[in-house]
């Protein structure tokens, strides 16, 4: 049977019983029903990056929606784009961009993803993703409608007002209820922006970040050092946001950028000198202060599929290691004595952090699921973990460890990122699991669409 994998994390290896690409809503109808008639269950991939398991599942028949990634219409006057749901991100942004042809005004995604440009946005709506926006709520705001074909291999249209129930599931529902094939994106108006940063230290972040909204900020994050020999760890960090400017605003060419060996050797000091690395980072932010950037493609960033082998080789380490991320959000009062707390957490127990960052999140209203309950601060850490049984262990225990210090402060957490929580964890930050799953049995009764993911989740519920 076919193996796949994560990229990023690369620790959720899973025989499916094969992989089926396809390429229309034809296409998906036919392999859900195939399914059917097999007996199999069917799970869903996209860009391969959540890390949960919850594109994979052991024997599922692994529908690959790469190849649905046609642009199918666009609004102009409504700023409304339909696209099939397996379109990674740039390829989305280059075709609207050909198709308004340099005309002005144009029309821009609000949020994407950061850190990574290669997901596809069926992929984004199934975790209800975001960006770094200051005053968005996750991207089911940005969707309008999509187009779902369900475990009977139905065709069906959900939107706010058609099939609201399904709509309000799928998004953020993890692949469980049927399989997206195409969805219309509200757009919002293309705008120029100047990048403002500073150094700042956690104590008055939360302050900074209202101020920054009250003047008119779109977009901003707070990136961290990760040095634990530092005293500026977990607190001292580049404070980046983003401005509206003028339209007439000249983009100079040669605006100062990192080169792709820029970010490598960034990963490597990030690993290898953590004080040299958050110095390297913090300048070039610095120097890059007053730059104007379009609101839509200055949320793309580089990535590197399967940069820790080179790291692995580079330091001579005994074995293969990755990043696994966790998004762990508390009230934004919180954020100072969380963000301290986590420091001290670190240290103690002696966790490695290569990456971390902290943004802001409004409150979904819309999703049944919703992880965005509150408008919280969003807090991204990357963990360095070896391919090890301990190694393993140790992020999973610091994992539920940010979960309980978040949920002391009225937090929660992201379930994308794994599923190292305890039961008592989940219904404390998601009080509607169990009913996420008793609405999966009522809409699925054969469990058409699995997971590992749902299928660990459902072990953990055996009453549901």
């Amino acid at each position: 049977m076919p193996l796949v994998n994560d990229i990023h994390s690369a620790l959720n290896e899973t025989h499916v019983r094969r992989i089926v690409p396809v390429g229309s809503t034809a296409d998906v109808v036919a392999a859900v029903r195939s399914a059917r008639r097999e007996g199999l269950s069917v799970s869903v991939m996209g860009g391969r990056h959540a890390m949960g398991a919850q594109q994979f599942g052991t024997g599922t028949l692994l529908l690959d929606t790469r190849p649905l990634a046609r642009l199918l219409s666009f609004d102009r006057e409504r700023g409304l784009l339909e696209t099939e749901a397996g379109i990674f991100w740039p390829a989305l942004l280059d075709g609207y961009l050909a198709l308004q042809d340099g005309s002005s005004p144009a029309w821009g995604i609000a949020q994407k993803q950061t850190g990574a440009d290669r997901l596809s946005l069926g992929g984004t709506l199934a975790a209800n993703g975001h960006g770094r926006g200051l005053t968005l709520p996750p991207f089911v705001a940005d969707v309008e409608a999509f187009t779902l074909v369900d475990a009977a291999g139905e065709v069906r249209r959900c939107s706010r007002s058609e099939d609201a129930e399904l709509f309000a599931l799928v998004a953020g529902g993890y692949g469980l209820f049927g399989i997206v094939t195409a969805m219309t994106l509200r757009l919002v108006p293309r705008r120029k922006l100047e990048r403002i940063v500073e150094i700042r230290r956690r104590d008055g972040l939360a302050e900074a970040f209202a101020e920054r909204i009250r003047d008119g900020f779109l977009y901003g994050d707070f990136q961290f050092s990760i040095d634990p020999a530092s005293d500026g760890y977990l607190d001292e960090g580049v404070f980046s946001c983003y401005r509206p400017v003028d339209p007439g605003t000249p983009i100079p060419a040669g605006q100062r950028e990192l080169s792709d060996d820029d970010w490598k050797e960034l990963l490597w000091l990030a690993h290898a000198d953590k004080a040299r690395a958050f110095e390297r980072y913090a300048g070039y932010y610095l120097g890059t202060n007053g730059q104007v950037y379009w609101s839509d493609t200055h949320q793309l960033s580089p990535y590197f599929d399967g940069y820790h082998a080179d790291l692995d080789a580079r330091r001579g380490a005994a074995g293969p290691a990755s990043e696994i991320i966790t998004e762990i959000y508390v009230p934004r009062p919180r954020l100072a004595d969380f963000l301290a707390a986590a420091a001290e957490d670190f240290r103690r127990h002696g966790v490695e952090v290569i990456y971390g960052t902290v943004r802001l999140i409004e409150r979904d209203t819309e999703s049944f699921l919703a992880w965005a309950r509150e408008p919280w601060a969003c807090t991204v850490l990357n963990l360095c973990t070896a391919h090890t049984p301990a190694g393993r262990e140790q992020t999973a225990a610091a994992f539920r460890r940010l979960i309980d210090l978040a949920g002391e402060r009225g937090g929660s957490y992201f379930l994308t990122y794994h599923k190292d929580a305890r039961r008592e964890q989940i219904e404390a930050c998601h009080p509607r699991f169990a009913e996420f799953l008793r609405r999966k049995s009522a809409f699925d009764p054969e469990e058409r669409f699995q997971s590992d993911w749902y299928r660990h989740h459902r072990t953990l519920f055996p009453e549901v």
